[in-house]
């Protein structure tokens, strides 16, 4: 049924459920696995000082992917991974575009429904506009 799914993955309790999730899924159906991790640039700062973050932050994202091959070494999931820059939402669907990707999965970090409404959320701009199946684990 999936050929290639994708999973944002931020290092969260709920990113971890959607990693797993994931995971489940791309071995149950024999799919590739694209494991994407986002880095935000700072919203403010002199072009040094915005390099510097954003590489630290790869840096990060890049050591949190490592943690997820031994899991999926174990069942034999094709994987890649990679860390992206940018808003994670927009992020994911252009990686989702890019990769032909059949299902995104992401997290729910379970925010009121109040915050959602006001601040937005990635799992909620990602199921409005991907343009695809998307599976959100809460």
């Amino acid at each position: 049924m999936y050929r290639r799914i994708l999973v944002g993955y931020d290092g969260s309790e709920a990113g971890t459920k959607a990693f797993h999730a994931a995971l489940e899924l791309a071995a149950k159906h024999g799919a590739e696995l694209h494991v994407l991790s986002v880095a935000r640039p700072p919203e403010v700062g002199d072009d040094v000082e915005t390099e510097a973050v954003i590489e630290n932050s790869r840096r990060h994202h890049r050591a949190l992917l490592t943690e997820l091959r031994a899991p999926v070494a174990k069942t034999g999931v094709k994987a890649h991974y990679e860390v992206a820059v940018g808003h994670p939402a927009e992020q994911i669907m252009y990686h989702a575009d890019q990769h032909g990707v059949d299902l995104i999965v992401v997290g729910d970090r379970g925010r009121s429904k109040f915050a959602r409404l006001l601040l937005g959320s990635v799992s909620k701009q990602v199921v409005q506009y991907a343009g695809r199946a998307v599976l959100v684990v809460r």
